[in-house]
């Protein structure tokens, strides 16, 4: 695969949370978010759109969320579940995007808020229609995915580098 292959980015925040006693990390999917993750599934599937890597959070809500939502694919893509992920910062995330083997065209990374939407709004140098105001308005909600195209090698993502071309909400 040549660095000039088009190449896409599906970033999924994972799906609603409980509340509970047990520390952050460990907390479950709600009801809504059992609910919520494999319409994520399906909006992937029905876009024609299968990763070739998953690179998911190890926090139990984002691989229960990842679970729910691989279930709906075509296929299922390699996952990787990646510590780094969980409370990673803007710049830790692009270092992960960077690592990433170019023979890799589709990346799917399953993680949180901040990060996600800060990760989507960073690299979206360009978007189609009104997504990118869309997007920032809804905050991310949990269970969202955004669709970011690019061409290159994965260690030239960067900031502006990318064009927002999906964001799906559960409600949408």
């Amino acid at each position: 695969m040549s660095a000039d292959t088009p190449r896409r980015i599906v970033l999924l925040r994972h799906a609603k949370a409980e509340w509970s006693e047990s520390s952050d990390h460990e907390r479950p999917l709600a009801e809504r978010g059992r609910k919520d993750a494999p319409v994520a599934g399906r909006r992937l599937a029905g876009a024609g759109i299968t990763p070739g890597l998953t690179l998911c959070s190890t926090s139990a809500r984002t691989r229960e969320t990842w679970k729910l939502a691989v279930h709906e694919l075509p296929q299922r893509p390699k996952t990787v579940y990646e510590e780094r992920i969980y409370e990673a910062s803007l710049g830790e995330l692009l270092a992960l995007l960077n690592e990433t083997s170019d023979d890799v065209s589709d990346l799917m990374l399953v993680g949180h808020n901040p990060g996600v939407h800060a990760l989507a709004e960073a690299l979206s140098g360009e978007a189609e229609g009104n997504l990118l105001p869309r997007m920032n308005r809804s905050g991310f909600p949990t269970a969202s995915l955004a669709v970011l195209s690019f061409h290159g090698s994965w260690k030239s993502v960067e900031h502006g580098t990318a064009r927002l071309v999906a964001f799906w909400t559960p409600q949408d």
